[in-house]
C-alpha cells in the first residue's frame, strides 16, 4: 500500500492531478450551463441532469485522455470508455454523500453552503478519481505508449 500510495509522489502525478482537477472545474462550469440551457428549452430536471452529465462525462473522457495522460495514438475501447464513465458515476455518488453529510451535520444549507461543500467533495476526489484514470482506465493504454517498440504487452 505504501509503494501505490508513493507513486502519486512525483512530479508527473502532480501534474496530473492539477491537469484533472482544472479539466473538473471547467467540467462543472460546461455542466452548470449544459443544465441550466436545457432546463430553459423545456427539458424537465431528471432529463437536464442525465444529459448533461452524459455530455461533460464524454468531453472529460477526451481532454483527460488527450491532455492529462498524453494518449494521443490509437482509439479508446469501449471498456475504457465504460470504465471511465464507472469511475465518474463512484465519483458522483461519492460527491452526493459527502454533500448529504454536510447537509447533516451542519444542518439545512444555504445555496452558499451547497457549493462549498461541493468545492469541498470535488477536491476530496481528485486523488481517488485521478488513481482510476490511471490505474483503472487508461492503464492499458499507458502499458502500450511506454511498452518498448516489437513487444506486446
Amino acid at each position: 500500500m505504501k509503494r501505490y500510495l508513493l507513486s502519486f509522489a512525483n512530479r508527473e502525478s502532480v501534474v496530473q492531478a492539477i491537469k484533472v482537477a482544472l479539466i473538473g472545474v471547467a467540467n462543472t462550469v460546461t455542466y452548470l450551463v449544459l443544465f441550466n440551457v436545457f432546463l430553459a428549452l423545456g427539458f424537465g430536471w431528471f432529463a437536464a441532469v442525465t444529459i448533461s452529465f452524459v455530455l461533460t462525462t464524454m468531453m472529460s473522457y477526451v481532454l483527460n485522455r488527450r491532455w492529462t495522460f498524453e494518449l494521443t495514438e490509437g482509439g479508446s475501447s469501449m471498456r475504457e470508455t465504460i470504465s471511465f464513465f464507472g469511475v465518474n458515476v463512484a465519483a458522483y455518488i461519492a460527491s452526493v454523500i459527502i454533500i448529504w453529510f454536510a447537509d447533516l451535520v451542519f444542518g439545512p444549507l444555504s445555496t452558499i453552503g451547497y457549493n462549498v461543500a461541493a468545492a469541498v467533495a470535488a477536491g476530496t476526489l481528485v486523488l481517488p478519481k485521478l488513481a482510476g484514470y490511471r490505474d483503472v482506465v487508461f492503464s492499458r493504454a499507458l502499458d502500450e505508449q511506454t511498452a518498448p517498440a516489437g513487444t506486446n504487452v
